[in-house]
């Protein structure tokens, strides 16, 4: 069962169809897309992407959520646990993205600390993995900025939804690494929060 994640500035809500009219409203920007595995372009698409988070969340293996800024009670983006598992105490955090006017304000910083927190310290996981396209810098950065281990390239990962090849940068966050991560995130999320 996903939970609520309650910030500061955000609140990471438990992903369901009624979020749909407020992610209809930001995404669709090619820019959220043009990393990821799929491409939404239109509510149709959007509607099957949600739907597919909710039946694997059904089985087990995601935990959804909807990035909602507080101010003004307004979705701004997604997140998600996947490849969730509970023998092993593993995850990956990944199909994470905010409205591009959101880029830059220290908020997914804090989702990233909110999901982390529970993870780490409320699920007790072991590990959390990130990946990423090669060719996507920035969040290749911002994964090294929170303090995320880069691991290695699988090549050839992933066939993208216009035929291209993408290799996967991962990165991964242990639990011997969290009260150094955890810190460089409450740092990162207190002088955003500061200068909003």
């Amino acid at each position: 069962m996903t939970p609520l994640l309650e910030g500061t500035r955000i609140r990471l809500e438990p992903m369901t169809l009624e979020h749909l009219p407020g992610l209809e409203a930001v995404a669709f920007d090619d820019r959220i897309w043009r990393y990821m595995l799929s491409w939404v372009k239109t509510p149709a698409d959007l509607r099957a992407w949600v739907e597919d988070a909710l039946r694997l969340e059904a089985a087990g293996s995601v935990m959804p959520w909807v990035t909602v800024l507080k101010d003004g009670d307004r979705v701004i983006g997604s997140t998600r646990f996947m490849d969730f598992d509970t023998r092993h105490g593993t995850t990956e955090l990944g199909s994470t993205w905010l409205a591009p006017e959101f880029h830059g304000a220290g908020l997914n910083a804090e989702a990233k600390l909110l999901q982390l927190r529970f993870g780490f310290e409320e699920l007790g996981l072991r590990r959390v993995a990130l990946k990423t396209h090669h060719e996507n810098l920035q969040s290749q950065a911002a994964m090294r900025k929170i303090g995320a281990v880069e691991e290695g390239t699988f090549r050839n990962h992933y066939v993208m939804p216009d035929g291209s090849q993408r290799h996967s940068v991962w990165f991964s966050i242990i639990r011997e690494d969290w009260p150094r991560v955890r810190s460089l995130l409450e740092a990162r999320v207190g002088a955003a929060r500061a200068s909003a």
